[in-house]
Parts: structure tokens; sequence; C-alpha cells
């Protein structure tokens, strides 16, 4: 994962934590459970970009010359 994504992610979940901490609860709740959503879809594209690009290296020996 590249650093400035996760520079946003720190900062967006130190900015929502903020927000429950001050008493608005329900609307940092919210942020945050978003949040979380967003970390945890970033995760699973990750994993499956690894996956893919794993399978495809192991593929490629599989091609033809074309001779």
């Amino acid at each position: 994962m590249p650093s400035f994504v996760l520079q946003y992610l720190i900062t967006v979940t130190r900015v929502r934590l903020a927000a429950v901490r001050s008493g608005e609860a329900d609307r940092g709740a919210l942020s945050l459970e978003w949040v979380a959503i967003a970390v945890g879809l970033v995760a699973a594209a990750v994993a499956v970009g690894a996956f893919m690009l794993t399978k495809l290296h192991t593929m490629e020996g599989n091609i033809g010359t074309g001779k």
C-alpha cells in the first residue's frame, strides 16, 4: 500500500476519533464505521490484487514464443 494512502487513512481515523471524543458520538461513530468499512475494502482489494499478480507470474511461463 502506498505510504500516502496509509497516511490519509491514519489522518481520517484521527479526525473521526476526535469527533467521537467531542461528545457528538452519533456522528463520529457513523464516520468511524465508514472508515472501518473502507479499510476492510482496501485490504480486500490488496489481497485480490496480490493473488492475481501471483497467478499472473506463475502462468507467465506457459506463454509460447509463437515459433
